[in-house]
């Protein structure tokens, strides 16, 4: 029988193609390229041999299950499946690093981290000793961030587990494209700096149905100081996450070189934090359009060290120091979001640069002292410019150095055994276009007082 030259040039493409569909499907199991799943011989060579393998062709790297891998640096390459589900144990000796970080990738496109499995960071062993007055460990001179993804695009980040990180957890620097979903951290309430998830100069991208416990901020976006120009930080979605931390719940800056512009926060849970929703412009660049939306927060005292000082909502416009050229924060919405803390809804500029335009409305703030940390106090931090900690009664809404700002449908309640310091319902200094439009909730101590 004859095969007519359609027929066969149709099965070659389609023997192609299931060619290349077949590489693109293959897996590379580190056990396969000498990796030792003992969890005490150095891995990173044989997991390294089977990333360059699989970005040969594209396809999945296997971390397999039942195993425990000790590794240090790992680069990881455009078009492949970084998939963990054994546990991958971080090194605590610097000199096996080839980088500051443990998972890392640099202009990787079309780059996935997926898997059941963990990777576990021996934060402790990065530490020095505890100090039991402030809290917190002191960390060595030196300490590896769990993730550095640098320039990828079309990245995707979902279903592990990682915790115990010594420094940063997901830092994502100038990614493009991005999703991280259903993302389990577990990090130590008491080690510094061992941030959640951190996109930095990163566009388009969505955290959804996380779970991020940690000592430092839990979901922070960042545009950090950088030689490379990385672009805004710009149409971030986080949503339905779940958040416990010593400080900030949701926050933008401190480092705030760049624009930051066009965020979706809502449907998040933040059972503990220093500060529910946080925004500290502290240098050059434009902070805008931003929405908080359906959240319900805990915000108390923590230790002396810790940023933060219970603040419910805390959206600051401060200079670092007397040289810093303070950018704009402008047009924020809060909505329908509530909460317990032991202090202020507070939203403070600055002569350096006054907030513009912020709504909100149905925010309901319930006011008590449940910790025996000293009170009454805002937090300031970082500045060289004012007070870092400035003594200061606990109002329920604080604004300061502000225009265009919009209470509606907002509230507060205060508890019946409260400090002395407890203030006003709504105090407003040096404030323009102010709108209070049906609040409810009488005053600890004094009436309204604007000025």
């Amino acid at each position: 029988m004859r095969i007519s030259p359609a027929v066969a040039v149709v099965a070659g493409l389609w023997l192609l193609c299931w060619f290349h569909l077949s590489a693109a499907a293959q897996t590379f199991n580190v056990l396969d390229f000498g990796a030792k799943g003992d969890g005490s011989t150095l891995a990173t060579a044989a997991i390294q041999r089977a990333i360059d393998a699989a970005a040969e062709t594209g396809g999945t790297v296997l971390i397999p299950r039942r195993h425990t891998f000790l590794v240090a640096s790992l680069q990881l390459k455009r078009g492949i499946n970084f998939h963990l589900d054994g546990t991958l144990l971080i090194s605590t000796n610097q000199s096996d690093y080839t980088g500051d970080g443990v998972i890392m990738a640099s202009n990787a496109a079309d780059l996935k981290i997926t898997g059941s499995g963990k990777i576990l960071g021996q934060s402790l062993s990065f530490m020095t000793n505890y100090d039991a007055p402030n809290e917190w460990w002191l960390f060595k001179e030196w300490r590896p961030k769990m993730f550095v993804l640098t320039g990828c695009t079309n990245l995707v980040v979902r279903d592990l587990t990682f915790g115990d990180a010594p420094f940063w957890g997901l830092h994502l620097l100038g990614c493009v494209n991005v999703l991280v979903d259903n993302v389990t951290v577990n990090n130590r309430l008491d080690v510094p700096n061992d941030d959640g998830i951190d996109p930095d100069h990163c566009r388009n991208v969505e955290i959804k149905n996380c779970h991020v416990t940690c000592g430092d901020d839990a979901i922070v976006i960042k545009s950090t100081r950088q030689t490379n120009d990385f672009g805004d930080c710009a149409n971030i979605h986080v949503h339905d996450c779940v958040i416990r931390t010593q400080d900030a719940g949701l926050k933008i800056g401190t480092e705030t070189t760049g624009n930051i512009h066009d965020l979706l926060f809502e449907r998040c849970k933040i059972l503990s934090s220093s500060r529910g929703l946080c925004i500290q412009l502290r240098d050059e660049g434009e902070v805008s359009n931003l929405t908080f939306r359906d959240i319900q927060f805990v915000a108390r005292y923590h230790g002396d060290p810790w940023w933060g000082r219970g603040e419910a909502i805390s959206f600051t416009a401060l200079p670092r120091n007397s040289a810093t050229k303070l950018g704009r924060l402008h047009d924020i919405v809060v909505e329908n979001v509530s909460g317990q803390a032991e202090n202020s809804v507070r939203i403070n500029g600055s002569p350096a640069s006054r907030i513009e335009n912020v709504r909100l409305e149905n925010v309901s703030v319930s006011l008590r002292r449940w910790t025996q940390y000293g009170g009454g106090v805002y937090d300031n931090r970082p500045t060289k410019v004012l007070v870092p900690v400035e003594p200061h009664q606990t109002d329920a809404f604080n604004l300061r150095a502000a225009d265009q700002i919009s209470l509606k449908h907002c509230s507060v309640k205060w508890a019946n055994d409260g400090p002395a310091y407890f203030g006003n319902s709504i105090t407003a200094e040096k404030v323009t276009a102010l709108q209070i439009f049906k609040f409810q909730g009488d005053s600890a101590a004094h009436p309204i007082l604007c000025n």
